[in-house]
């Protein structure tokens, strides 16, 4: 579970759909200014894992959250950031 948010771009998303409630892959590739093939593959990750759930509507798929408590996951994620930045910034992996 960990491993599929600790992408940035992939908890940008959550908080897109957190507060958009339902976004079109386009719709989300403009709001972070970033390739749709590249969002593609983070949401079918989301997807994947049951964070992000799909909705048909004709030729378009919509995504939106699919566990509301992904919003306190996110929340706490932050937190935790927040309070670790030095610590995290000065990080380097062991063995490297």
């Amino acid at each position: 579970m960990l491993l599929t948010l600790r992408d940035g771009t992939r908890l940008r998303i959550g908080e897109l759909l957190i507060d958009e409630d339902e976004l079109h892959q386009i719709d989300i590739a403009r709001r972070l200014r970033a390739s749709q093939g590249r969002d593609s593959e983070h949401l079918a990750s989301l997807t994947w894992c049951d964070f992000v759930a799909t909705r048909r509507e004709g030729r378009k798929t919509l995504y939106c959250v699919a566990d509301k408590r992904m919003r306190s996951l996110i929340s706490a994620a932050h937190d935790f950031l927040g309070s670790n930045e030095a610590a995290i910034a000065g990080y380097r992996r062991v063995g490297r």
